[in-house]
């Protein structure tokens, strides 16, 4: 089955492919296919979340932390929603169609993507905080500004280091 949908999705983003095939790879534009379409999801859940499902309103986890009552801020909070779908959805899409070349093992890969991603949550965690709480700037804004420079930096990474040929 989830070969039967990495194959779709593949046969999809190639059918797009000729026009751009003097200016890109395959693989370079099955990642901004599959990158862009992610991560407009993971925006799309970020604005959703942090606007109607938390209401913009803090997060109270019940219990206390060093005296002091434990809270999600409501763009972290939906940073956190967004990224529980968006993770996964990432890791499929760049093993089995962009990087499907990789001849590492599927555990290795796994794990090079924790080590990525970990960095990229750190990445996402502080240019939030920086663009919001810093310059003021609106959640959903600050996500996309975020997301441009964390995007690059994950490209680079998963190209020369996750997904190694």
């Amino acid at each position: 089955m989830l070969t039967w949908v990495s194959q779709s999705i593949s046969r999809v983003i190639d059918f797009f492919y000729p026009p751009f095939k003097r200016f890109l790879p395959i693989q370079t534009f099955r990642y901004i296919a599959c990158g862009g379409g992610n991560t407009a999801l993971d925006i799309f859940i970020y604005f959703i979340s942090y606007n109607y499902i938390l209401n913009k309103q803090d997060v109270h986890l019940g219990f206390q932390v060093f005296g002091r009552e434990a809270v999600i801020t409501p763009h972290i909070m939906a940073f956190i929603i967004a990224f529980c779908i968006s993770f996964p959805l990432g890791f499929f899409l760049n093993r089995t169609v962009v990087f499907n070349d990789s001849v590492l093992r599927g555990r290795v890969q796994l794990f090079r993507y924790v080590l990525l991603v970990t960095a990229c949550i750190f990445l996402n965690y502080i240019f939030i905080k920086l663009f919001v709480e810093q310059f003021g700037i609106y959640p959903t804004v600050a996500k996309i500004f975020t997301t441009v420079i964390v995007v690059t930096f994950s490209y680079l990474a998963q190209r020369n280091f996750t997904f190694k040929k």
